[in-house]
């Protein structure tokens, strides 16, 4: 079987470092807010292009934690909306609702997933107050637009970049075109911890010290509390071992990119449709996702073929229970593209025998 993600496989390529990175913290002794954290944060922000990077506990986290700073800053209030596409994962609208905001669902770009100019500026009332693009599967959004109208309409934007570490637009990086940014080190990310992990990046200095008190229970100093905070902390042994994957990132990204374009190149079968890019620089494939209208069916006959896929994701949020009030939504875009999309297997240790093998199943394909 020709696994989805190799996990055991791409760690292994940095075993003794990373063991050497662990040792390193349970030596020093010191094992929350250390010098591995402070080392990582500065080391990714100089990664995204950014002045500060903030360590928290998960991706959702960092979502929650900007939304909840800028509240403390009287820049959001409850019930502001903020628009955000409907087909993201839940996590981005539960960051969201978790602040007593309100989410606005749009339809995406059907070509990108990733949201759709048009559909933002439909969105916008005077009760809109923030733009959360999410860079879905690995390609980052189209930001320069994005920013003209949150800078038209004094809009704040929160990007989700759970998926897209190192994703470009003419060099400048995902995380560094928003007000901030919320990063996701989960194990199966291009940039991934081994647990639970995340980030927020930002350039600007008062948002980046009150999510520095809001991680660590409101306090900017021991015992004494700002806010009532939270315990979202990105733990030493996390940091240590992100520090020394970090090092490797671009050349797994390389690696995705060249697997992407042989699928992109060699994939023919017609009724599989491919997924689109502007830029090759723009997509850092933490997914390689296609669409077909016999989804299930394909996804069976590649199973029998011996090549483990995943669907990313199968039900929308708004036909969540945990979001029923917007069951009735109409969203026909969002819907179809949950119906057909199938993610097959990108992994940077992915051979070329292997490779071959996904392709020729799927030009094999017959429905």
């Amino acid at each position: 079987m020709i696994q989805f993600l190799n996990l055991k496989k791409i760690n292994a390529q940095y075993k003794d470092e990373i063991k050497a990175a662990c040792e390193r913290v349970i030596d020093a002794g010191w094992y929350i807010m250390g010098e591995e954290l402070k080392a990582f944060e500065t080391e990714f922000a100089h990664y995204c292009g950014t002045k500060h990077a903030i360590g928290v506990a998960s991706g959702l986290d960092a979502l929650v934690l900007v939304i909840r700073a800028w509240k403390e800053l009287g820049k959001l209030h409850d019930g502001d909306e903020v628009i955000v596409q409907a087909n993201t994962y839940i996590a981005s609208i539960l960051a969201i609702t978790e602040n007593r905001l309100t989410p606005v669902l749009v339809e995406p770009d059907p070509t990108t997933y990733n949201l759709s100019i048009a559909s933002i500026k439909a969105a916008i009332t005077e009760k809109t107050k923030a733009i959360l693009p999410v860079h879905l599967y690995g390609q980052i959004s189209p930001m320069p637009e994005i920013m003209a109208i949150a800078e038209q309409f004094n809009l704040l934007v929160l990007e989700d970049c759970a998926q897209a570490h190192g994703a470009e637009i003419n060099g400048k990086r995902s995380g560094s075109w928003g007000d901030a940014a919320g990063f996701s080190f989960y194990p199966g990310k291009n940039l991934g911890a081994l647990g639970d992990a995340g980030a927020i990046t930002t350039n600007n200095d008062e948002l980046a010290e009150t999510i520095q008190a809001l991680r660590n229970y409101g306090s900017h100093k021991k015992y004494e509390n700002l806010y009532k905070g939270v315990n979202s902390r990105l733990d030493e042994i996390q940091a240590a071992m992100l520090r020394v994957k970090l090092r490797y990132l671009e050349g797994q990204t390389q690696l995705r990119q060249q697997i992407a374009q042989t699928y992109r190149s060699r994939i023919s079968n017609p009724l599989v449709t491919l997924p689109q890019v502007k830029d090759e620089l723009m997509h850092v494939w933490h997914l390689f996702v296609v669409r077909c209208e016999q989804r299930d069916t394909l996804q069976g006959y590649l199973t029998e073929n011996g090549i483990q896929t995943l669907i990313h994701y199968p039900v929308p949020p708004h036909k969540q229970q945990a979001y029923g009030e917007y069951r009735t939504k109409n969203l026909p875009i969002t819907e179809l593209i949950h119906k057909q999309v199938l993610s097959i297997p990108l992994d940077p240790t992915m051979k070329d025998d292997a490779i071959n093998q996904v392709i020729n199943a799927l030009n094999g394909f017959t429905g």
